[in-house]
């Protein structure tokens, strides 16, 4: 699921003209800043809320990439790539930019609708698949990267691990635990973040090429890059 603490989300969904019903059991605090399913069994209800978020003339989480992403791009290995979660395609946008095949998932069909505009601006191409990742099925040994930026389903790393090629770099980031002391991550699921040295250790038997837990105060992530060997 998406653990994200974004201020403009919510004000999206509380004050742009967005009704939630309750029985979707979202959280969506406006004083905690904070958008985050904690039910993940209802696809459905998944894709109305991102939808709603989404469905608005700005892009929510911007159109520059993610900035692990750019620090990184160089040393990638040029060819296809999987964003996982991908919203709405600053980060699939900036790989086919870059020269990759982009292969973009999300369950969002208005998150979709806005990375194809994207990519229309940067004159680019992206494969959009419009999915729900907990029945989505990664391709084995089918690309050179991929791409995970806060979300976080377990059960799909095995998977991330089959679809790269050997030489292939996953990036990945999400919060942490750490970020529910944090200021404005009142209602945030453990169980959606990361533990310490988890994401470390899921990849162990990859070459690590950059790994790091940070907390600046507002937001407490753990972030790699790995190679497959």
């Amino acid at each position: 699921m998406r653990a994200v603490r974004m201020g403009e989300v919510v004000t999206l969904l509380f004050f742009g003209g967005c009704q939630c019903s309750s029985s979707n059991k979202d959280v969506l605090s406006r004083g905690a800043n904070v958008y985050q399913k904690v039910t993940g069994d209802d696809s459905d209800s998944d894709r109305s809320q991102w939808d709603q978020v989404f469905d608005r003339g700005a892009y929510v989480f911007g159109k520059e990439p993610a900035d692990i992403l750019k620090e990184v791009v160089d040393i990638l290995p040029v060819g296809r790539a999987l964003d996982i979660a991908m919203a709405e395609g600053r980060n699939a946008v900036f790989l086919a930019r870059k020269g990759f095949v982009v292969d973009g998932v999300d369950i969002s069909e208005v998150g979709i609708r806005k990375a194809k505009r994207l990519a229309r601006e940067n004159h680019v191409d992206i494969t959009t698949i419009n999915a729900d990742l907990n029945t989505y099925q990664i391709k084995p040994d089918s690309y050179e990267v991929i791409l995970n930026i806060q979300y976080l389903q377990r059960s799909l790393i095995p998977q991330m691990k089959r679809g790269l090629k050997r030489g292939g770099v996953v990036i990945f980031e999400n919060h942490t635990t750490a970020q529910l002391s944090l200021p404005g991550s009142a209602g945030m699921r453990r169980d959606f973040l990361l533990n310490p040295g988890e994401l470390k250790e899921a990849f162990a038997e990859f070459k690590i090429l950059s790994y790091k837990e940070t907390n600046d105060g507002k937001n407490a992530n753990a972030s790699l890059v790995a190679m497959k060997p």
